[in-house]
């Protein structure tokens, strides 16, 4: 009988030192989603001069597809967008620091955010292309000796820094780095520069509001699909706008949104 009492104390004993460990190794839980409802505010960094997704009107008010996409799914949350300007070069240091709650302006997914960040569903398709305002220029070849543009931070200076365009580069004149596409095309509209590599939707989105017939695309370098960046550690936060985003594109205010800054729904979303 005594036996038989020790042997229940050690299983029990052993049953607790088991249950001890694996509450120990269990991940803290992910409060990202419950931090925002009780702030009542999603936090969301943008560069504000990256038409048609997010930049400055006439009335310096911050509008764009990606500030009415957020909008829509923040009525979903029950909470206020906020549209937080930020240095896009230094959108990982804002993220991960806390100022604001994600990264929602036309940030292309690659391998080395998904890495480090919590992406979103892809929800836009884009290319990479080639702005020019010279009709000799029928392609990427036709640029050698010549001196092109691109936004600091943008998945365009990835594009031309990478190994596959490694002896493009090379064969330009120089690349000259700027702060938003907007000063860069000015700068093309200038002569200062012989091209611009940029997002395809920007580049349609600059056209059509300069009204300048001598702006036009070539080449495509790079496909770039958009997502939506959260800390690591907020996968509650993402999942909860992935499915207000699948419930918008859905009830068809994704589309209604593409059309009104596209003229088309060309959003990815499933």
């Amino acid at each position: 009988m005594r036996k038989t009492v020790i042997w229940i104390l050690l299983i029990a004993m052993l049953s607790g030192v088991c249950a001890g460990a694996q509450a120990a190794s269990a991940p803290a839980a992910d409060g990202s989603l419950d931090a925002v409802l009780a702030k009542g505010e999603l936090i969301l960094g943008l560069d504000d001069s990256f038409p048609p997704m997010g930049f400055r009107d006439d009335n310096n008010d911050i509008v764009g597809y990606d500030i009415d996409l957020a909008g829509a799914v923040c009525v979903k949350l029950g909470v206020k967008l906020v549209a937080q300007p930020i240095d896009w070069a230094a959108k990982d240091l804002e993220l991960n620091s806390g100022n604001i709650d994600c990264i929602w302006n036309g940030m292309s997914d690659t391998p080395d955010r998904e890495d480090s960040m919590a992406c979103s569903i892809d929800y836009l398709n884009n290319k990479i292309v080639l702005l020019v305002n010279n009709k000799d220029y029928k392609s990427k070849e036709d640029l050698v000796g010549k001196t092109i543009g691109v936004q600091s931070g943008s998945t365009a200076e990835d594009v031309i820094n990478s190994d596959q365009y490694k002896d493009f580069k090379a064969s330009l004149k120089d690349v000259l780095s700027y702060d938003d596409y907007l000063t860069a095309i000015m700068d093309l509209q200038n002569g200062n520069t012989d091209a611009v590599l940029i997002d395809q939707v920007v580049a349609n989105y600059r056209m059509n509001t300069l009204q300048d017939p001598s702006l036009f695309t070539i080449d495509n370098l790079a496909d770039d699909m958009y997502c939506v960046g959260f800390r690591k550690t907020d996968v509650a936060l993402r999942d909860a706008v992935n499915q207000a985003l699948i419930e918008l594109a859905k009830d068809g205010s994704v589309a209604r949104i593409s059309e009104k800054w596209f003229g088309a729904d060309i959003s990815t979303i499933q």
